[in-house]
């Protein structure tokens, strides 16, 4: 970013946000769709308070890494490649980063490929070709036209996100008494709480917490600039950071909302193709529609920004720049494997989520142990108060996501 004047910044408004909002595309993949979507249909709004203190949490945990990289002028894997001074260390540590941001990117590719089956009828391998070949063109845009334009695309699909699942709220708008019922914190048995978990797993990923260390450091970080700059800026990334968990919270919840006013009982929506067939029998194949160009955009949204994520964290940790373009090449194998041998795609999206869940603590204890340090932040390392409810925030996000792979692993 060229040196500007605090009153400059300040001037050019809009043009501040963005990297939040980037980054804010991980909260609306097909993972937090098939969470959402069977929390409504299985448990009515019992879970909606889920959805919003996730979203709290969200608000918190994004804003500390975009502080990180507008302050520090670096990324979450740059500062832990400089700090892990043993090349063993960083080997490992980006060995499981970069499984978790794999992990990630196959849901993501799944979501695309179902999506396009069930608004085409296309075979689920052709599906994951066509949303991986999408995917490296927005890569191309952030490439060659830098991420100021690749921000403009992942906020267009943003849109349709927005459009595509909350358009159903509308036509059969949700209970205001049993919404209300859902704020208050409480669980009804075993189910619930796995549901809750896997709600704040697919909310919290941890290649979201890296992407937009990078995002912010890319769009702000690098050049000297006095304290007035700094605190304008920030205040830019926490109205960027609100803007971006406003529109996600309500699209999460909006998808909650639907299904437990619509699916309710209703067999079957357990996956992503039986919610969409039963929103096809309960409100007309129109809403359906929405519904799956909205999973369209997510997986084409979402799979860029883990890609993005995926070659920061390899960049950060083992100072090595591989091509975006390359790495999608790579990395979109797993997925089109698993197409092509016709694993269940729900059962997919499960093992991700709890392959995803071993990346927690690695993201976030140090986002929160970094951005408390004066070393590293000076001046605007975290109040106390801060740091207290990063901690807390951390501990009950770990010991949900244990609670999620105890779960899922023991089959309770």
């Amino acid at each position: 970013m060229p040196k500007s004047s605090a009153s400059t910044l300040r001037s050019r408004g809009l043009w501040l946000l963005g990297p939040a909002l980037v980054a804010g595309v991980a909260y609306l993949d097909p993972g937090n769709v098939a969470s959402n979507m069977t929390a409504g249909a299985q448990y009515g709004y019992l879970l909606v308070w889920v959805v919003l203190a996730g979203n709290i949490m969200a608000w918190l945990i994004q804003y500390l890494s975009a502080k990180l990289g507008v302050v520090t002028g670096q990324s979450l894997p740059e500062l832990l490649g400089a700090r892990l001074r043993r090349p063993w260390a960083r080997r490992a540590y980006w060995l499981q980063a970069e499984l978790v941001a794999m992990a990630t990117d196959l849901a993501e590719i799944i979501g695309g490929a179902v999506a396009l089956n069930l608004l085409f009828g296309m075979p689920l391998l052709l599906g994951g070709v066509i949303t991986g070949a999408v995917s490296m063109i927005l890569l191309a845009v952030h490439s060659r036209r830098g991420p100021r334009h690749f921000e403009f695309v992942i906020i267009a699909l943003m849109v349709i996100i927005t459009v595509g699942f909350i358009a159903g709220v509308f036509i059969a708008p949700p209970d205001p008494a049993g919404v209300a019922g859902g704020l208050v914190p409480r669980f009804e048995d075993s189910g619930s709480v796995l549901l809750a978990a896997s709600i704040l797993g697919a909310t919290i990923m941890p290649h979201a917490i890296y992407a937009h260390s990078s995002l912010a450091r890319d769009r702000f970080g690098g050049d000297p600039r006095a304290d007035a700059e700094t605190r304008t800026l920030l205040t830019a990334t926490r109205w960027d950071v609100t803007v971006a968990m406003v529109i996600a919270g309500s699209v999460n919840l909006g998808i909650l909302l639907l299904a437990a006013a619509n699916l309710a009982g209703v067999e079957g929506t357990d996956s992503l193709e039986g919610a969409h067939a039963a929103l096809a029998d309960g409100l007309g194949p129109v809403v359906a529609t929405f519904f799956a160009v909205g999973l369209l955009a997510s997986g084409l949204a979402s799979t860029s920004v883990g890609a993005y994520a995926g070659a920061e964290i390899m960049h950060g940790l083992l100072r090595v720049r591989v091509p975006l373009l390359a790495r999608r090449l790579v990395t979109l194998i797993p997925a089109l494997v698993i197409l092509g041998t016709g694993v269940d795609p729900t059962l997919a999206l499960v093992l991700s989520q709890v392959v995803l869940s071993f990346g927690i603590p690695f993201a976030l204890i140090p986002l929160v142990a970094l951005t408390a340090q004066t070393r590293t932040l000076g001046a605007w390392a975290n109040r106390t108060g801060t740091t207290i409810a990063g901690v807390a925030a951390s501990v009950l996000l770990i010991a949900l996501n244990g609670a999620l792979l105890w779960l899922v692993l023991t089959g309770s």
